[in-house]
């Protein structure tokens, strides 16, 4: 598990097949479990699924930080629990797994590890993310999609939080998110700017 700060041959290769490995395997499970979901939400499911977060939590349930070759820096700025650095390990592992194993057993795998979150699933309870619902509620009322600004970023390379600001220009309306990263804080200012619109 050799991150690219520790040298080369690194895992970046690796990380490009079992991200396409993920994708197909979860996007199978999804299309069998929920055999009447249109595709638009089965998207939503499978984004949700293979996305940062998730893979860094389940790369924390495997203790996946104590395994990885990090080179000097990143190991003191604390990279062995850095979401982005473990979310690539796991994905990168599904890719040995397969390159060793074949198909099958990285399917496997793959499977297993998500099959808490599968089967936590149900098809009614589909959400759009908070970004997703607001450009659609402004595009239904052919408004101009929102602004997201990059407030704030502070804290260490693994502990970091970002402020961010959705403007909205038709209603006027500016609404205020924080999180770990700036997506999530994206998310949280689409958020409140729903609220806003639908008090």
């Amino acid at each position: 598990m050799t991150h690219r700060s520790f040298g080369s041959p690194n895992n970046e290769r690796l990380e490009f097949l079992g991200d396409g490995i993920l994708d197909c395997v979860i996007a199978a499970a999804l299309y069998q479990r929920f055999a009447e979901m249109p595709e638009g939400d089965l998207s939503r499911l499978r984004a949700s699924l293979v996305r940062q977060d998730t893979l860094h939590q389940l790369a924390v349930e495997l203790d996946l930080g104590e395994a990885l070759r990090l080179g000097e820096g990143e190991l003191k700025s604390g990279g062995a629990r850095r979401p982005s650095i473990l979310a690539d390990a796991l994905e990168a592992l599904f890719g040995a797994i397969y390159l060793d194993a074949g198909f099958d057993a990285a399917a496997a795998v793959v499977l297993r590890l998500y099959a808490p979150l599968l089967d936590g699933m149900k098809a009614g309870t589909v959400r759009k993310d908070a970004k997703t619902g607001l450009q659609e509620w402004l595009q239904g009322r052919k408004k101009p999609l929102p602004r997201y600004v990059l407030l704030e970023a502070r804290g260490a390379a693994h502990e970091q939080s970002f402020a961010v600001a959705c403007e909205l220009a038709d209603p006027p309306l500016r609404t205020l998110g924080q999180g770990a990263s700036r997506r999530i804080a994206e998310q949280n200012a689409a958020e409140q700017a729903m609220k806003a619109l639908n008090a």
